[in-house]
């Protein structure tokens, strides 16, 4: 049996899988169901706000301070990864971490203006009162960007599975144990 070591807690690997329920819930419900809509988007709200505070207080592989990199070095790691000679990384690799941040954003945009629109629409959450206007900018920007949260998502898990096969190790399980391989190829931050 190879080593392994803790790399995912037990905090990350919950609000991964419960942001995963939460966005798809959201996203499929729409305005044909609202309140399991709202609520979902208030669990995903909710979420990013504890992620953004575990990002400074988590542990090591959860920090932004352990992962967080420029575009240049996401770009560089891409490159390498297409040559078939990518660095492997027991935490975030640069590519995920450029997706970790496009994620973030995206789902807060998403759930901002579902906030708006919903403070629009049904006079209710936390923005009623303080958005009065543009009804369709906000409600345009919303879908946009919920659909670009599906698109990255195709794209995150995509790469998940290149990495899986890549550095031969299964990344999903690794999102629901906690481990991951450790090794003397890993670049450890």
């Amino acid at each position: 049996m190879k080593n392994v070591t803790k790399v995912w807690d037990l905090p990350i690997r919950l609000f991964h899988w419960l942001l995963v329920i939460g966005f798809f819930v959201a996203y499929f419900t729409e305005e044909d169901f609202l309140t399991p809509h709202v609520w979902a988007g208030y669990l995903v709200f909710g979420l990013l706000v504890f992620r953004l505070l575990w990002g400074f207080i988590g542990n090591r592989y959860a920090r932004f301070s352990s992962f967080l990199c420029s575009p240049v070095q996401s770009i560089a790691y891409l490159k390498n990864l297409i040559h078939g000679k990518p660095e492997r990384y027991l935490g975030h690799n640069p590519a995920g971490a450029a997706m970790i941040v496009l994620l973030l954003l995206s789902l807060l945009i998403t759930t901002v203006t579902g906030f708006a629109v919903y403070a629009l629409e049904e006079q209710s959450g936390p923005l009623v009162g303080v958005i009065t206007q543009n009804e369709d900018f906000w409600e345009e920007t919303h879908e946009f960007f919920a659909n670009f949260t599906v698109f990255l998502v195709i794209l995150h898990v995509g790469g998940v599975i290149a990495e899986s096969r890549r550095h031969k190790e299964n990344l999903i399980k690794a999102m629901f144990s906690g481990y991951k391989r450790a090794d003397d190829e890993t670049h450890n931050p």
